[in-house]
């Protein structure tokens, strides 16, 4: 009876929501919050679906997630933890090329369980020097060295035993009165395994593990504390040597292919290309082509280049045609960059993802959606959309492995976080030259500086992105990221324009004080609390 009141015995197919090509080619600016996608039929768990993602042409990865090449989100320590976590970082370049190879060269030659660049100090650095330290990065086991640094020989060590009940009438001795001196150590040979390092420290029932050479110099620490964290990570991104995976960024001017010959040689897996003052805010340039084809005529075709950023389809068709084996899609959608408001030049992020992914998947080409990430759902319809892998900034911005120091503001701890566009970070050389001409007087900045709140570590972070990437799958009937792009292209996938009042229904409302995910999430990923 309610089936006759409901339709009249009536039949017919269910024809509900747009495809993508429908939604994009109406000639509209859309960007993320613009659309959802309509769900589909589940018959798997969100466990089962598969993230693996093409980064390159020849690298893929485990995780759809790249950091991206800032100087306040990539240097080695974000490398390493994207890597573990099955994405890749890429280290920025604004720094001389000796300091960014040797960020390069600690991701290649990192081994789990060991510290590879320890906080050291000399044995005439005093108590006080050591509060500082402790302060400053949160520990007090700190090797002794001749130098001061690594690779200098072994001298002695300091821990909080040597030192926790000194008062203030002691600040001025000098540490190599209270070290624990090396003929009283027990250390590790240089190229010993893991799982030897772990004998001797359990053994000697010690809570450092000084790793030395021949000569006794130090070359890699090894704490018990750090054993005790220590865990798997099944989906760690490396290379045919079973070394983690790491890409760096060049610009495109001449003196930057010695930059590029020198990260090759230091190990980088991948090349991203980034803006010059040529190029002003997009890749579509012959200074990019210029550069692509010197890389792969010197390094060959093994080597692996990132172009971009583009927006548009003939934008792409310029860089595939020159030979680059992936591109950056994103151009004034960061949160930190003003290129579209300062340039009035850009276009919204999903639709400039759409066109470029359609054009280029013809050639095997991936494309990395770049910027405009601010959650798990944002991840989603990027990939949704065409993208192989999502590059954040912000969205790793205040994490322990970004760099900069903590401070508190208001009672709330926080990092720093800028544009490479910002006048701050054009203060450096290397970012001046990205993004205004050396030969002009004035400077026009494309991006902000601001503060972030922190976030923890990114080895629980990333993974809370990874599980939201495959519930969000398992909701639209997808087992993989490909099989999504594929529904997306076929036109099983279905998507929904959402007008504001609709946008404002899908967020949190009607609530007093809300506690929004990421209050939870930080918590969860050991967020320090004020």
């Amino acid at each position: 009876m309610a089936e006759y009141l409901i339709s009249g015995e009536t039949t017919y197919i269910p024809d509900d929501g747009m495809t993508a090509s429908a939604l994009f080619n109406a000639h509209e600016g859309l960007t993320y919050n613009d659309f959802l996608l309509l769900p589909g039929y589940i018959s798997f768990t969100a466990a089962e679906v598969d993230l693996t993602s093409a980064l390159t042409r020849r690298i893929t990865l485990k995780a759809p997630f790249v950091s991206s090449p800032m100087d306040t989100i990539t240097e080695s320590n974000m490398a390493i933890a994207m890597a573990l976590t099955g994405g890749v970082g890429i280290i920025h370049h604004n720094s001389s090329i000796d300091v960014q190879t040797e960020e390069v060269r600690k991701v290649k030659k990192y081994k789990q369980g060991f510290i590879i660049d320890p906080v050291c100090m000399k044995p005439e650095n005093t108590l006080y020097d050591l509060r500082v330290m402790k302060k400053t990065h949160g520990f007090s086991g700190i090797p002794i060295t001749d130098t001061g640094k690594l690779g200098g020989i072994l001298q002695g060590i300091v821990t909080s035993r040597d030192v926790d009940f000194l008062g203030d009438e002691s600040l001025t001795r000098p540490l190599s009165e209270l070290m624990t001196p090396r003929k009283d150590l027990v250390v590790a040979k240089h190229g010993c395994t893991l799982e030897e390092a772990n004998t001797i420290l359990q053994s000697s029932k010690k809570g450092k593990l000084p790793i030395v050479n021949d000569n006794d110099e130090l070359t890699a620490l090894m704490a018990r504390t750090d054993l005790k964290k220590n865990r798997t990570f099944p989906w760690a991104s490396k290379d045919e040597r079973n070394q983690l995976l790491v890409g760096a960024s060049v610009g495109t001017h001449e003196e930057d292919k010695a930059r590029l010959d020198a990260l090759v040689a230091a190990g980088a897996d991948v090349i991203v290309l980034v803006l010059s003052p040529q190029d002003s805010s997009q890749g579509n340039s012959v200074y990019q082509l210029n550069m692509v084809k010197y890389a792969k005529q010197k390094h060959g075709h093994d080597i692996q280049i990132i172009g971009g950023n583009v927006v548009t389809s003939q934008q792409a068709k310029t860089l595939i045609d020159g030979g680059v084996d992936a591109l950056r899609v994103g151009m004034g959608c960061g949160s930190i960059c003003i290129t579209q408001e300062v340039l009035a030049v850009g276009r919204p992020q999903a639709t400039a993802i759409y066109k470029v992914a359609e054009y280029a998947r013809r050639f095997g080409v991936p494309v990395i959606a770049d910027g405009g990430i601010q959650a798990v759902g944002y991840i989603t319809k990027a990939l949704a959309l065409g993208a192989s892998t999502v590059m954040m900034g912000s969205l790793l911005a205040g994490s322990s492995e970004a760099p900069g120091e903590y401070f508190f503001q208001d009672g709330i701890r926080l990092k720093k976080y800028r544009g490479m566009g910002s006048l701050s970070a054009m203060e450096n050389k290397g970012s001046q030259m990205r993004y205004f001409n050396t030969t002009n007087d004035l400077k026009i900045a494309q991006g902000v500086s601001g503060s972030v709140v922190d976030k923890g570590s990114i080895l629980q972070f990333i993974p809370y992105l990874t599980t939201g990437v495959q519930h969000s799958c398992q909701d639209v009937g997808a087992r993989s990221l490909t099989t999504l792009r594929s529904m997306m292209y076929c036109g099983e996938l279905k998507f929904e324009k959402r007008t504001n009042a609709a946008i404002q229904e899908g967020g949190v409302h009607s609530l007093h004080s809300p506690a929004r995910w990421y209050d939870h999430q930080g918590d969860q990923c050991g967020r320090s609390q004020p």
